[in-house]
């Protein structure tokens, strides 16, 4: 990643803890939001990988197109159940943002070409736009969930329903700090 290192470890810090959480989450889930746990483990851990500041190391030109490959398939498996809800939309958004990041940080991959004269290319900052807006929804609807009626015990690290969207909003951020960097 582009950038300082001290911003780059923090990111790689925050969407590690992140990915991992979601794999958490996974184990203690079935069906759909299993599926939903897993592509955002995916994106967390991708995201983790990515935000490895340049410094440190210098990947190959091949790792690049396999984060873009990786991605690019992720995008295609979250299109079709796109057409039951949003949350499948954003998966492919997020999926198609890393696609555009891996080929944008690849080596002679152009990170800078496309730039208008303001500085910015037109994807950019329509990621920019879409991430900055999903942050502040996500962080408006980050309430505190009430403990549902007649649940008895306590529920797992994996099962708690407040945790889902402040990792889905800590991801958010974290992608909206990384497009902010190309």
């Amino acid at each position: 990643m582009h950038g300082p290192a001290m911003s780059g470890w923090l990111l790689m810090a925050l969407c590690g803890a992140t990915g991992l959480y979601c794999l958490v989450r996974m184990r203690g889930t079935s069906g759909e939001a299993r599926r939903a746990a897993g592509g955002e483990a995916l994106m967390g851990f991708g995201m983790a990988a990515m935000a490895l500041p340049a410094a440190v190391v210098v990947l190959p030109v091949w790792a690049w197109t396999g984060y873009a490959a990786v991605f690019g398939a992720a995008a295609l498996a979250a299109l079709w159940p796109a057409r039951r809800g949003r949350h499948h939309l954003h998966h492919a958004v997020g999926s198609l943002a890393m696609v555009y990041m891996a080929l944008a940080m690849a080596p002679g991959g152009g990170a800078h070409t496309g730039h208008a004269p303001a500085g910015v290319p037109l994807l950019t900052g329509a990621l920019l736009v879409y991430y900055a807006a999903y942050v502040l929804r996500s962080g408006v609807r980050l309430v505190p969930v009430p403990a549902a009626a007649g649940v008895s015990g306590t529920l797992s690290f994996g099962t708690r329903p407040e945790l889902a969207p402040a990792c889905r909003l800590a991801m958010g951020l974290a992608m909206l700090a990384m497009l902010l960097t190309l």
